[in-house]
């Protein structure tokens, strides 16, 4: 499949309520808006269809669960096919009784599923239970033909990672989606949310840099959770390009950005700084090791 030389990403960063049929019509809502105004491609955050569940540990919590495809994709596919966008989604993947994953899904503008991604890192912090929830994907890192080129996405924690980021690159992506659901304990806020927020774009605009690769990286925003406690989600969606400087930022409300990507800037990046060209793979064998002593 040819690629388009320059297409037009959307992120739509949103909040997300307890209603998840308002979410769902929302987030197809938005994908109609970000059509209109020229995007090709547009990404949700991470479990945008209901609130971020995992700040407890909740069996009757399952029952969000779907399969894929399911009502979601399906309904995301008709927006992809209705507007000829290619769509990145995010589910709560039922794939057997016990048995669920936190799968991005990657709809072609014909409506079709490129495929599916599912989570590899999984985090078990406070008020981040994700291990409760989630089998660790055993798809391995992935990246999808579509109509606008080859796209890889990973998801939130797998931000962290080099090696997820080399690998989808290495697959071919020319961008790497990550949606998101990050955040601070309010508490820490005013100590730690400065640094936290920093080094969550640092790192992912490193990712773009190391790779020569687009990066998009949309987060959801609000309060979720007890008053005197839970989740602030702060935002700040950005879109990088393949030396890692910012095309577009969000601010910490619900909005939708949008950047260029242009193949030939890739090309051209690449050319003048050859990573892939001179990396080691000869020497990089112990990397599959849990730590070196």
């Amino acid at each position: 499949m040819s690629a388009a030389k320059t297409f037009t990403i959307a992120l739509i960063q949103m909040r997300c309520s307890l209603d998840i049929d308002e979410n769902l019509r929302r987030a197809v809502a938005r994908i109609h808006d970000a059509a209109k105004r020229g995007a090709k491609v547009a990404c949700l955050p991470e479990l945008f269809r209901s609130q971020y569940f995992c700040q407890t540990e909740d069996p009757a919590t399952f029952d969000l669960a779907e399969a894929v495809p399911g009502p979601t994709t399906l309904a995301l596919a008709d927006a992809a096919r209705e507007t000829g966008m290619v769509v990145v989604g995010s589910v709560f993947e039922r794939r057997a009784a016990g048995l669920h994953h936190n799968t991005a899904i990657v709809l072609d503008a014909d409506g079709s599923l490129c495929g599916v991604y599912r989570k590899m890192h999984i985090p078990d912090d406070p008020l981040y239970y994700e291990k409760y929830y989630f089998t660790p994907g055993d798809l391995g890192f992935r990246a999808f033909d579509t109509r606008v080129g080859r796209l890889g996405t990973l998801v939130c924690w797998d931000q962290w990672y080099p090696e997820g980021a080399r690998l989808t690159a290495l697959r071919g992506a020319s961008v790497l989606f990550y949606p998101t659901a990050i955040g601070w304990h309010p508490r820490e806020k005013a100590e730690f949310g400065a640094a936290q927020a920093d080094a969550w774009e640092t790192i992912q605009r490193a990712h773009a840099i190391a790779n020569g690769v687009y990066v998009a990286a949309v987060n959801r925003v609000g309060h979720e959770g007890p008053a005197d406690g839970g989740l602030e989600f702060w935002g700040r969606s950005f879109i990088a390009d393949p030396f890692g400087r910012v095309l577009a930022k969000a601010g910490d409300g619900e909005e939708t950005i949008f950047a260029e990507c242009d193949l030939a800037h890739q090309e051209s990046t690449r050319r003048h700084w050859p990573f892939l060209r001179d990396r080691r793979i000869d020497a990089y064998g112990p990397i599959t090791q849990r730590f070196l002593d």
